[in-house]
Order: C-alpha cells, then structure tokens, then sequence
C-alpha cells in the first residue's frame, strides 16, 4: 500500500494488524481521487476520514492539498497506524490534523463540524447507512461499500462507480447549510470560467 499521488506520491503506508481491517486497495483509492479531482474537491478541504484504518484515504487528501484532515476510527491499532503512517509519509507536524478514537456514528452525533469533503469506508458488513448518512455533515461524500447504499434526499448521488467487488458512491449536499451555499456557489462560478 503506498501514497497514489501528489506531495507524498510513492511513499509506503502500513495497514493495522488487526484481521478487520480492510484497507482500500490503490486502485480503488486511485480511481477515488480521479473522480474527487475533477470535481475539484480536496484543495484547501476540510476533510474528514470516517473508518479511517490506516488513514490511507485522508493521508492521500493530504497529499493532493488537503487543507485539515480529521481521522476517526473506533480501534486503537487503527489510530496507532495512521500515527504512523502521517509520520512515516512526513506529515505528523502539520496543522489541522486531528486522529480521533472514537465510534464514527457517536463522533458524527456530537460532532457539529462541516466538512468539504468526507471518505467513509466502512467494514463491508456495515448496515447503519441511514444512521451515518442522517448525522454526516458534508459538502461532498464518497462512500465505499459491498452494495448498493440508499441515500437520503438531502445528498444527491453524483455517479457511483464499480470497481470489482467495490461500489464507490459520490454524494454531494442537496441543501447544505446557508454559508456552505455561498462558498459553493463561488466555487461553481471559478470552475465555470
């Protein structure tokens, strides 16, 4: 496993020991963030990793500009391996990272943070899609799972994407929040032009 692209672009992460974890594989990870590129939507993002593993997605956010990545995973060899693997790849020092120990469903309910963009990859035996999609607070989302994920009508799905045994979906937010709107809205006037 290894950074796809930008700044940290080779450098090798380490998955967690632990038999339930299931890292994304590069390809998948690579076909991710073609997809979040052209949508032009990690440069200076708020992200957030949810299931964060070894923090190979947020770490990759991070490296193609990511302005700040919150890490939140519920298991205490995953947090240890996204430690790592920011200081392996050099960002450890950086400002605006945060690696939570937490259950994802409880942190998204106490937590009242916008996000630009969210990377939520679950363990494939995940069935609490409507629970998580109702408390995730995002602009953009790309969801990673075994099957088809209804999606509540505040997201809007962009295009899903089937990568062998893995469905990507991209969402993004029918009706964010009053200021997310107007920074969306200038954003849409830049890519326009």
């Amino acid at each position: 496993m290894r950074v796809i692209g930008g700044e940290a672009r080779g450098r090798p992460l380490k998955a967690p020991a632990s038999a339930a974890i299931r890292p994304t594989s590069d390809r998948v990870r690579e076909a991710m963030f073609d997809v979040l590129m052209s949508l032009d939507a990690i440069e200076d993002a708020s992200v957030l990793d949810c299931f964060a593993g070894s923090g190979a997605l947020g770490i990759e956010a991070l490296s193609r500009g990511a302005a700040t990545v919150t890490f939140v995973d519920s298991d205490r060899e995953s947090v240890s391996a996204v430690e790592a693997n920011l200081e392996r790849v050099g960002f450890a020092r950086r400002p605006g990272l945060r690696v939570v120990r937490a259950e994802t469903l409880g942190f998204l309910a106490s937590s009242h943070t916008h996000y630009d963009l969210a990377l939520v990859d679950p363990p494939y035996r995940f069935a609490e899609w409507g629970v998580l999609l109702d408390r995730l607070r995002a602009r953009t989302a790309v969801l990673e799972s075994k099957g088809t994920v209804e999606v509540p009508e505040r997201f809007t799905v962009y295009r899903t994407y089937r990568h062998g045994g893995t469905i990507l979906t991209v969402v993004t937010e029918s009706d964010p929040p009053e200021h997310v709107q107007q920074s969306a809205a200038g954003m849409g006037e830049e890519a326009s032009t």
